[in-house]
């Protein structure tokens, strides 16, 4: 069978265009979108060849797990940050524009060179994320982020900020009392609020900051998410592309307001995202339910590249957020003895 991989060509219409026929008829699909939007990929259920493309969003899965065996039980896992006088002038940029009034909350990336015997395709078959994707000589991911989900007329997003080590003593209570946290978690609802209100009719806060254990290869992290809410309007029919260009990219990874944050996102991050932060996500016919990508390691001509970024506010403090982009460097594994370092 010839696989037919929709690619952005012409223009960003073609694309939105193919996920809404889709929709609309009822078609199962599975799709990415890059950060900047600008190469997108989409694929018919029946048609994706499992040999180059692997994907489990929460259980709805092509994976071939006979195909990898287990890795060995010792396995190495290096990590290289950039030196925090390399990430200081970043921060700072940022701050300076916060300061100024151009953005409230930004999410600021790095990338982390990282080096391990396992391939990538063992990283994904080993992964205990709900969200994950293995794209063959590109990337893993495996996200702990919902995006939207979409269940009938009702909408949902589920934004993710804030972290801790969970071995922190009283960690839930720590991270929950954190004033700086607290502010950051509240803009970050706000604008998803505010994303959702241009396609639902009604939106609400389902559930406001709930915490979410998310075990790494050598600990676990806590997380704070909220859940936002809403109805679509009657007419939606399936237009799932036209939603997505509305809504992208997503306010959890990029900030508020959004379009001068982006702004400051080029100026100061210095490099390509490519599929660090889009989403990913899949429509069975019925529902559809996408992810945000974060945890991210792509193939650089042989070399492994983490992206990894947090929410700095006027509040934030340098080292503190240079911390949290080195903790978020992990593979996400259950049970892992003999870790080499």
């Amino acid at each position: 069978m010839v696989i037919s991989v929709l690619k952005l060509t012409n223009s960003i219409d073609d694309f939105i265009g193919r996920l809404n026929a889709w929709g609309r008829n009822k078609v199962p699909f599975v799709f990415l979108f890059d950060y900047k939007m600008e190469k997108p990929l989409a694929w018919k259920l029946e048609e994706i060849n499992a040999a180059k493309v692997q994907f489990n969003l929460n259980g709805f899965t092509n994976q071939l797990k006979s195909d990898v065996p287990d890795f060995s039980p010792e396995f190495y896992f290096h990590k290289s940050p950039i030196p925090f006088a390399a990430y200081e002038p970043r921060f700072e940029h940022v701050i300076r524009n916060i300061r100024a009034g151009n953005s409230f909350l930004l999410n600021l990336s790095v990338p982390t060179p990282v080096e391990t015997n396992l391939s990538l395709l063992e990283i994904f078959e080993n992964s205990q994320a709900p969200y994950r994707f293995w794209l063959k000589d590109q990337f893993v991911c495996f996200s702990p982020e919902i995006f939207v989900k979409i269940s009938g007329n009702r909408i949902s997003s589920f934004p993710m900020k804030g972290t801790i080590d969970a071995s922190v003593e009283n960690a839930e209570q720590v991270i929950l009392a954190d004033y700086k946290e607290a502010a950051e978690h509240a803009t970050i609802v706000d604008l998803i609020r505010n994303d959702l209100s241009t396609v639902a009719q009604k939106v609400w806060v389902e559930r406001y900051r709930y915490l979410d254990k998310v075990q790494t290869h050598n600990s676990a992290l806590l997380q704070v998410s909220s859940e936002v809410a809403g109805i679509l309007p009657d007419d939606f029919n399936g237009n799932y592309g036209d939603l997505l260009l509305k809504l992208l990219p997503a306010g959890s990874i990029t900030g508020a307001p959004k379009p001068s944050t982006l702004k400051i996102i080029e100026e100061a991050e210095g490099y390509d995202r490519g599929y660090y932060t889009g989403v990913m996500g899949y429509f069975d016919g019925r529902n559809f339910e996408s992810a945000v990508m974060i945890r991210f390691i792509e193939d650089q001509n042989g070399r492994f590249v983490f992206k990894s970024g947090g929410g700095i506010t006027a509040l934030s403090n340098a080292k503190s957020e240079y911390q949290e982009l080195i903790d978020k460097v992990y593979l996400p594994f259950k049970s892992v003895p003999h870790v080499v370092y």
